[in-house]
């Protein structure tokens, strides 16, 4: 059987329910498209917002050429056959609509593709997204598109789409309901229409094994959430508890768990510039100067994910979490930033000794503003033992590099330089 979140996607603008702010009487799209006038538009919002079966409406309403790919999946061999139709269509006078899920997961030349044809009006392109428009699509393609922003569906609005789908759905209307906890399901569904229906029909088929009437509550939606099929939700537990697993097994200095828990993450749908994103943070935080070069390593990754996109973006994602794994590690810089801000937010704000304070003013000179100060490169070996710390705090020790991999070697110059004044 169709899913039901398929079988009940509105099929006019009437039935569609949300993003009033858009759609409603008198607002600029709709006033467009009951004029049958479109253009390429970007549509940026949480998932289960209603992007997808917009972009269905749409086309259904100026009677275009529909076709729907996925970012994921799809590179620019799929976009330029498409193209080819639209220009086609163009010839005969119809309008084509690509429609590309998740278009932030294109990589530039995928997104340079499209320019042409839609600077020349052939093709029209519906994106849709959940990232922030500005940071993840290259500025010519923003420019030939509007941005419309969606939010996320309300209680209200989710309790219309549940009542609409069981007053409309041939499948549902021959069901007899004795309860159903509307309140708990919309609550667990967070404003994502899509994971209220899912849940809904798992709910159903959970609570008919019990016999009619059915009676959905709080116990047969939570069981409904934990045999949901799908198995790994972006916003979801599983999602914290995957990355979670993967960090850690990085930390822990275990390329092949890492791996593991890496594939688990991308065959779920998993954005790969997220899992770059915290690989850049674990090569400082628990790497840090006992290989320098792994916070190297981490933002070429993610730059290379970013030019690259999927498929081909799970191996540069491989390289980087085997090579994380297997390097020294130190959370030494992590845990003197974390105890630097730990003073600062508990002790005074001590004033920065004389020799140290900038001197651009002669009543700043007057005032012995850089008096003193010894400028390290007029002594031998480009050092010389010097307070740097408001006089207050000249014993606090911040930063106490470990024994592992360079860091050791920056823990034996830092103690040949302090001759004991500080205790590493």
């Amino acid at each position: 059987m169709i899913p039901l979140a398929e079988r009940v996607r509105p099929k006019t603008l009437e039935e569609f329910i949300g993003q009033e702010h858009i759609l409603g009487e008198n607002k600029a799209l709709r006033k467009l498209l009951e004029q049958k006038k479109i253009f390429s538009m970007i549509l940026w919002g949480p998932p289960g917002c209603g992007k997808t079966t917009l972009a269905k409406l749409i086309a259904e309403i100026v009677e275009a050429d529909f076709y729907e790919i996925s970012a994921v999946s799809s590179g620019v061999k799929e976009i330029r056959e498409i193209i080819q139709i639209a220009e086609q269509n163009f010839e005969k006078g119809k309008t084509t609509i690509l429609f590309i899920d998740e278009i932030h997961r294109f990589n530039k030349a995928q997104q340079d593709s499209l320019l042409h044809s839609i600077e020349s009006g052939k093709l029209i392109l519906i994106g849709a997204t959940t990232e922030n428009p500005s940071f993840e699509i290259i500025s010519p393609l923003l420019s030939r598109c509007r941005i419309y922003v969606l939010h996320p569906l309300s209680e209200d609005e989710l309790k219309k789409i549940l009542n609409q789908a069981i007053q409309n759905d041939s499948y549902l209307r021959k069901l007899r309901f004795e309860f159903i906890d509307r309140e708990f399901l919309i609550q667990i569904s967070n404003g994502d229409a899509r994971i209220l229906l899912n849940v809904f029909e798992i709910s159903i088929e959970l609570a008919r094994s019990k016999g009619e009437p059915l009676v959905i509550d709080k116990d047969i939606i939570a069981e409904a959430i934990q045999k949901k099929k799908i198995d790994y939700d972006k916003l979801g537990e599983e999602h914290y508890n995957l990355i979670s697993a993967f960090i850690k097994s990085i930390r822990g200095s275990d390329p092949d768990a890492a791996v593991y828990y890496l594939a688990r993450m991308l065959e779920g749908g998993e954005d790969p510039l997220f899992i770059a994103r915290r690989m850049i943070i674990l090569a400082s935080e628990d790497i840090g100067n006992a290989s320098p070069n792994a916070i190297v390593i981490a933002v070429s990754a993610f730059q290379a994910c970013h030019f690259v996109g999927m498929p081909e973006a799970r191996i540069i994602l491989s390289q980087c979490a085997t090579y994380l794994a297997s390097q020294p590690k130190s959370n030494a810089a992590y845990l003197a930033i974390e105890n630097a801000i730990d003073d600062v937010r508990k002790l005074p704000n001590y004033p920065v000794p004389l020799h140290l304070r900038n001197a651009p003013t002669k009543l700043m000179k007057d005032l012995s503003y850089g008096k003193d100060y010894k400028y390290v490169h007029d002594f031998e070996n480009h050092f010389i033992i010097e307070n740097y710390l408001p006089e207050e705090l000249k014993k606090k020790q911040y930063y106490f590099p470990t024994e592992e991999g360079q860091e050791k070697i920056i823990k034996e110059r830092l103690i040949k330089w302090w001759k004991g004044k500080k205790k590493y």
